[in-house]
């Protein structure tokens, strides 16, 4: 069975790129959420297998929510991305128990199957 993926991201031709890449893949975009407000819903619904998540939201920060999913009662494997790349984002995103931080401009989907291969 495919994994479930949370799309999460506040620029919607970002989520729709991110979902064509992910099914392409073999995995299951099933839900999208633009803020860490709507992220928190519809993990409590869905319960994903992997959660996509842009650092920069409107209301908290992909870091937050990816603290939030560690502590969560299943395993999320949680992928952070930003269109900022400082050089301290992959320490932080690893802190924040991310499985791997990848920069938006590096973004491709077979990057995205390599992280989320397990281990």
């Amino acid at each position: 069975m495919a994994a479930t993926v949370l799309i999460v991201d506040d620029d919607e031709r970002f989520r729709d790129l991110a979902r064509r890449m992910l099914t392409t893949w073999g995995y299951q975009p099933e839900s999208e959420a633009g803020t860490v407000t709507e992220a928190l819903q519809r993990v409590a619904e869905m319960r994903p297998d992997v959660a996509l998540v842009d650092i920069g939201l409107p209301d908290g920060t992909g870091l937050e929510l990816s603290r939030v999913l560690a502590g969560a009662p299943w395993w999320v494997r949680v992928i952070l991305v930003s269109s900022d790349s400082d050089a301290t984002t992959t320490a932080e995103a690893a802190a924040a128990g991310a499985r791997a931080f990848i920069p938006k401009t590096d973004l491709s989907g077979a990057l995205l199957h390599s992280s989320l291969e397990d281990d």
